[in-house]
């Protein structure tokens, strides 16, 4: 099955995309769509792909099988909508979308019309993240006690002016941009946090968002998760993402390169373990590809679509179901931020304030503990 297919937003990843999806055996290119009228007649011109600049006009003119939406964040409920509404698959660059209400609708809206609905986490395809979610799912190191999730790069590191990406009503931020990333794996393996805490929001260049992002994220499991992130750390080359997982039997640490395993009884891993230290590289991990751009993950998320669309069933990974997990935790890092530090008094309740006991107490300092009612 050929896979008609229409490129939303020709910016950065939009582009991207453009490249991959049209390289892809199953795709025809059958449509961009753009608010830039001379981008859309260079394509026309030097490709013969049609240009619209009106998003509804080319639904319903360009007989569709799938779109691809890179547009800024805050599009992407109204327009996911109304691919699924025309009966159109959907690939949707992340964040899914800035209210989890509006996620969640839309993926009953995708399982009801029987379409793919794919969101572009696309570190969900790294090798590496793949044997570390395995692991995990074997239960290779054990009951997991912690886990910590960092991504860094140098991306603003200057003062800059107002765009779309520096906004969080547009969806933009080291939030946004960086942290759900590294948030997205710890979701795919713990899923949504009942509770999070300690959330910093922090601006180094940035005028109108954060560029730092840390927050402990608790789970219903026990499972405890730290999430740090800048963009203005130019000590990174380029973006770094890694996942450092510590369970009661040892440890797994993940990156982009590699999945680092540490343990102590190497039964449960699979062949190939030992006791001990193990390392697995993500060039033996990875399936090839038939089209490189950016980084094997990305064809292989498209691939993953296409397949999806022409074999008529649900999103085999990233589905919007998982998207709207990563969209809760942004809301309530969001929501926590917002609220700023508690003092004792309001992180305590009033019966279970800080009791001087013994000897330390008789002096006025020292040990404290709590005396609950």
């Amino acid at each position: 099955m050929t896979v008609r297919t229409a490129v939303v937003g020709l910016g950065k990843m939009g582009g991207s995309h453009l490249a991959i999806f049209g390289a892809h055996p199953q795709v025809h290119l059958a449509a961009v769509c753009d608010t830039a009228g001379y981008v859309l007649d260079v394509m026309e011109k030097y490709t013969g792909v049609k240009g619209f600049t009106d998003y509804g006009r080319m639904l319903r003119e360009a007989a569709l099988d799938a779109v691809v939406i890179a547009t800024p964040s805050s599009h992407h409920a109204s327009m996911v909508e109304a691919a699924l509404q025309a009966g159109v698959n959907v690939f949707c660059e992340k964040p899914f979308c800035l209210d989890p209400a509006d996620g969640a609708r839309l993926a009953v809206l995708a399982a009801e019309k029987g379409l793919v609905g794919q969101v572009g986490y696309h570190y969900r395809f790294v090798g590496a993240f793949q044997e570390m979610k395995r692991l995990l799912d074997a239960g290779a190191i054990g009951t997991v006690s912690h886990v910590l999730a960092e991504a860094y790069g140098p991306v603003v590191l200057k003062p800059r002016g107002s765009t779309w990406r520096t906004k969080h009503s547009e969806g933009g931020g080291c939030l946004y941009d960086y942290a759900a990333h590294a948030l997205n794996l710890v979701t795919w393996s713990f899923g949504v946090p009942q509770a999070v805490g300690g959330s910093i929001l922090h601006k180094t260049f940035s005028r109108d968002t954060e560029d730092e992002v840390y927050s402990t994220l608790y789970f219903p499991s026990g499972v405890t998760a730290q999430l740090s992130a800048n963009w203005s750390d130019e000590s990174y080359r380029k973006m770094g993402t890694k996942v450092t997982v510590w369970g009661e039997n040892g440890r797994i640490a993940a990156d982009r390169q590699e999945c680092q395993v540490y343990l102590r009884d190497p039964s449960r891993a699979g062949d190939g373990y030992q006791e001990g230290w193990n390392v697995r590289y993500t060039t033996d991990l990875t399936e090839p590809v038939w089209f490189y751009l950016r980084g094997e993950e990305y064809s292989s998320q498209v691939d993953s679509f296409i397949r999806a669309v022409a074999e008529g069933g649900g999103a085999k990974a990233n589905d919007f179901a998982s998207a709207v997990e990563t969209d809760r935790a942004i809301s309530m890092i969001l929501a926590d931020a917002a609220a700023g530090p508690r003092t004792l008094e309001e992180a305590v309740p009033a019966k279970a304030k800080p009791k001087r006991s013994g000897f330390f107490g008789l002096l006025g300092g020292g040990s404290q503990s709590l005396e609950r009612a």
